[in-house]
């Protein structure tokens, strides 16, 4: 059976976010891809207190100073698909207030005939905790936490309560609910967040950078799971940063997921040898404009299957 496969929403502040939005995801649904994706970034400081993911030196991307709200781009496209999930690769959660998160994502769910996937994470940038307010930075765990906590609880059977630290619901009817129970997947690159994935979580979503790697992580997984007496199976989606080229290239060294379509199709192959159930393919930073990064995404699609992915 092949690979699933997913597109990333376009949000860079090279697009029109009310015009491609609508089109790149309809476009993509038609070539094929199954699920479309968005990411979270809230603001691109100047200077930042930290580098890119927290390493000192590291600078930001420029194509993050301006990234569309992941749940309005979501909304863009679930308005004009019928069939594509609607995934979340990350939301940074603990940026969120729980029960509002909650009940946004639950509204989304009901309106699209239950076709959203919440990918969370915990995030690196403490100038965006500062901006959110609504825990700091050292606390990201724990937020985490609740607003899984909170999350089910919402999405669950009325009269929803829950104390917390955070959130407080007195014992309430809460709708819409969701059209079916939302998958919450989780990143992990700690063993604390190995054991929160395992215990708590529906699915991993690892980010490709070598086959090999990803093998001795979903090996990593699967261990803990079966330490844990996990009985579900773990879900798994994929996320390739990837970076196409008119022509292949051709130098020594180069990364994963760079080069020309049939380039990234045989770094698609050899990650979806490892077993994830589902490949999202984030093109949109190296596209021009929609027209570019559509004509890509179906460049990219055809040469994936070609190769068997």
């Amino acid at each position: 059976m092949a690979v699933r496969l997913g597109l990333g929403l376009p949000q860079m502040r090279q697009y029109d976010i009310g015009r491609d939005v609508p089109a790149v995801a309809r476009a993509a649904e038609e070539t094929g891809y199954e699920s479309l994706w968005v990411f979270e970034r809230i603001l691109f400081p100047e200077p930042p207190s930290q580098g890119l993911y927290g390493i000192p030196g590291l600078p930001w991307p420029d194509a993050y100073r301006s990234v569309a709200d992941p749940l309005v781009t979501l909304a863009l496209a679930a308005a004009v698909t019928e069939r594509a999930r609607l995934g979340t690769s990350v939301l940074i959660a603990p940026l969120h207030v729980p029960f509002q998160l909650a009940r946004t994502l639950a509204s989304l769910d009901a309106a699209s005939g239950g076709r959203v996937v919440a990918g969370f994470g915990t995030g690196w940038s403490r100038d965006e905790y500062a901006a959110a307010s609504v825990a700091p930075f050292e606390k990201r765990g724990a937020v985490l936490d609740e607003l899984i906590d909170v999350c089910h609880a919402v999405w669950g059977p009325d009269p929803v309560a829950y104390e917390g630290e955070l959130t407080t619901i007195a014992p309430s009817v809460v709708g819409p609910k969701p059209k079916r129970p939302i998958p919450i997947l989780l990143p992990a690159n700690s063993p604390r967040a190995l054991r929160r994935l395992v215990d708590r979580a529906d699915g991993w979503m690892p980010v490709g950078m070598g086959a090999e790697a990803l093998a001795t992580q979903w090996r990593r997984l699967r261990e803990l799971a079966a330490e844990r007496g996990r009985k579900e199976p773990v879900r798994s989606v994929l996320r390739v940063n990837a970076q196409h080229t008119a022509k292949p290239y051709e130098g020594r060294e180069r990364s994963p997921f760079q080069g020309s379509a049939e380039q990234i199709a045989a770094d698609l192959a050899a990650h979806a040898s490892v077993g994830p159930e589902e490949i999202l393919i984030d093109l949109q930073g190296g596209a021009r404009d929609a027209e570019e990064l559509t004509d890509v995404a179906a460049e990219v699609y055809a040469a994936a299957r070609a190769a068997g992915v």
